[in-house]
């Protein structure tokens, strides 16, 4: 396995296959589930490159099921490390689909996830910084940040007698 060295290199992960058959709900699309596994496959790759670590799945925000992916379509998914805390990577996730013979992707699903670095003993450990360095990943970082915000405003929301 060729894995890049340098840490901009390692910032992002992209999967590409065939949606198959298998992956069908009722309605002969690509089952949201099966698309959710896939999203947090590709965003652990990304997290555990960028970390060099074993990581666990923190949180989704912010998922958006624009079109459906048929059977047989060419899917694929971008991972990107779009901001760090000490232990955190927020994850932008993009999926793009279509019909491999027409060779145009169209975006069909995208979203934020976090995930932490674990040692051993599944405690947090340190993760290397992300510096945005373009425009486009400063807009994410800062998306990134602003979903963050909301989704701790939305837990602050929740009842206090609801059970967790």
């Amino acid at each position: 396995m060729n894995t890049p060295q340098n840490p901009l290199e390692r910032s992002e992960v992209t999967f590409r296959f065939l949606a198959e058959p298998a992956a069908v709900n009722f309605g002969g699309k690509v089952h949201g589930g099966s698309l959710m596994k896939w999203i947090d496959e590709v965003a652990y790759a990304c997290a555990a490159t960028w970390s060099g670590r074993y990581c666990v799945t923190v949180s989704v925000g912010n998922i958006r099921f624009r079109r459906p992916i048929l059977v047989g379509n060419l899917v694929e998914l971008r991972a990107r490390i779009v901001a760090t805390g000490r232990t955190s990577m927020h994850i932008h996730v993009s999926v793009h689909a279509g019909d491999p013979k027409w060779g145009e992707l169209r975006q069909t699903t995208d979203c934020l996830m976090v995930f932490v670095a674990v040692d051993e003993s599944n405690h947090p450990v340190g993760v290397p910084s992300f510096e945005p360095k373009t425009d486009e990943q400063k807009a994410l970082a800062k998306y990134a940040m602003d979903v963050k915000a909301a989704l701790d405003a939305i837990v602050e929301l929740k009842p206090e007698n609801v059970t967790n």
